[in-house]
């Protein structure tokens, strides 16, 4: 193992990550707006950079890594959300951030090390928007300040687009004051029926760009290792958070590393309320597909490249989990994950190359090394296994299934195909795996077991 390396949107090549301050390696990632559930697009980053975190302290520590992802709390988006239902902001950002942790929780993410919210950093905001000023970078114009866009001469070099490209190509918000198309909002007047901070030039609140500025320069200063987020991001947010840091802060680089992950599909096609694939996580949740096999499914694709979420998938990473979870219960994991396992997380998070040495280590029976490599990817942990766990079954209905699978033995022996179907179908709906083998049929209640589904066949 030679150390991590990941691939650098910024510069598009892989690169070494070499920490900037030896010692205390720094992430950011951008969070979630809340105003309503997570969708599962949503929660690919989330598991993506939970996954590159536990590396990090893997390999440097936990006490070396700090970990920051934001809540936007102050977004349109809310404002709206509180006009249509009457109820008070905060209480709907509370609330929002609840199901956000409970969701993510469920899916074996780790908190990170600084969860802020955008409302906490306000006063950052207003700073760091009057050294633009200062510096000749932005400039105020009918109770708005914009960003010049054209004072910083790198901007575009992230997504790889001139100014004038993306003028000709993009939708920009037209409007009179602005000097340039492209020149984008830090600071913008609020009603009063809306929220709002006293600043320099009048009551308002702040654009959306600057929110993550101002969060990460807090809390991680000048320069950090790694930012991350979905590569939705990468152009407005992510241009616009260069140019607006790298000028406020010129002594600095700003992050070393751009990461993002992208986009996720639902049977092979984007996922949209229109087309009724759209579905948040808690959905994923209330049907029963438990946290662990979602988290296995995103997974199986390097992040780099779309994931496509199919039912398939996770009733094949369901099967694989809780046979994993069979070989290694009652066994203590190994004192390090496999090198295998290692090389290909290092090799830019290769999570499907990871989980194919799993594959070989559960075939070699090497569970020691399985669990403990299972567990640096967030699976197999304790807590996250009693969906797997067996229900007790009482003694007269493991009696009916026992009945009912000679029966089905009987009907294959009288070609009665037909009858044997039906109750392979019937034990699939009630939530019983039968496997035939050698020695006869063998059978286990899954946690979806339903005895009521074999009423009237035996």
């Amino acid at each position: 193992m030679s150390g991590i390396r990941l691939y650098n949107t910024r510069t598009r090549q892989v690169e070494a990550l070499v920490p900037i301050t030896p010692g205390n390696l720094r992430m950011y990632v951008c969070g979630p707006t809340v105003y309503d559930r997570a969708h599962l697009g949503n929660a690919r980053p989330v598991v993506v950079f939970d996954t590159l975190f536990r590396l990090l302290r893997h390999l440097h520590g936990a006490a070396h890594v700090t970990y920051v992802r934001n809540f936007t709390d102050v977004d349109d988006k809310i404002n709206a959300k509180a006009a249509e239902t009457g109820r008070p902001i905060r209480e709907i950002t509370d609330e929002t951030i609840g199901w956000y942790h409970a969701d993510m929780d469920a899916l074996g993410a780790l908190r990170p090390t600084h969860e802020p919210r955008a409302t906490e950093f306000i006063g950052a905001m207003i700073a760091m928007i009057g050294t633009l000023i200062e510096g000749g970078h932005a400039y105020e114009a009918e109770g708005h300040v914009l960003f010049d866009v054209r004072s910083y001469p790198g901007y575009g070099q992230l997504s790889g687009r001139s100014v004038d490209d993306m003028i000709a190509g993009a939708r920009v918000e037209v409007a009179p004051y602005k000097r340039d198309p492209m020149d984008f909002v830090l600071w913008k007047p609020s009603e009063a029926d809306l929220p709002g901070w006293d600043s320099p030039w009048g009551r308002g609140r702040p654009g959306w760009h600057i929110e993550c500025s101002a969060m990460a320069h807090e809390l991680l200063g000048d320069s950090f290792d790694i930012h991350g987020g979905g590569i939705d991001l990468q152009f407005p947010h992510h241009e616009n958070e260069v140019a607006q840091s790298c000028c406020a802060h010129p002594q600095g680089g700003f992050a070393r590393i751009w990461m993002h992950n992208e986009m996720l599909l639902v049977d092979g096609r984007k996922m949209s309320k229109s087309l009724g694939n759209f579905f948040t996580v808690r959905d994923l949740l209330d049907q029963g597909v438990p946290g662990e096999v979602i988290r296995m499914v995103f997974l199986s694709t390097h992040y780099g490249k779309p994931m496509d979420w199919t039912r398939a998938k996770a009733q094949e990473a369901e099967a694989v989990l809780r046979r994993w979870r069979g070989l290694v219960a009652g066994i203590e994991p190994a004192p390090s994950p496999a090198p295998a396992v290692l090389d290909a997380l290092c090799d830019d998070l290769n999570t499907a190359g990871a989980l194919a040495a799993l594959h070989r280590l559960a075939t070699e029976g090497d569970v020691a090394g399985l669990l403990a490599s299972a567990r640096l990817m967030g699976l197999l942990e304790p807590a996250m296994g009693a969906w797997a766990e067996a229900p007790q079954v009482p003694a007269e209905v493991a009696a009916l299934i026992e009945r009912l699978i000679a029966a089905r033995a009987e009907a294959r022996r009288q070609r009665d195909f037909a009858r044997a179907d039906a109750l392979r179908d019937a034990f699939a709906a009630a939530g019983v795996t039968v496997t035939d083998g050698p020695e006869g049929a063998r059978w286990e209640a899954t946690p979806t077991f339903d005895p009521s589904r074999l009423e009237g066949l035996g």
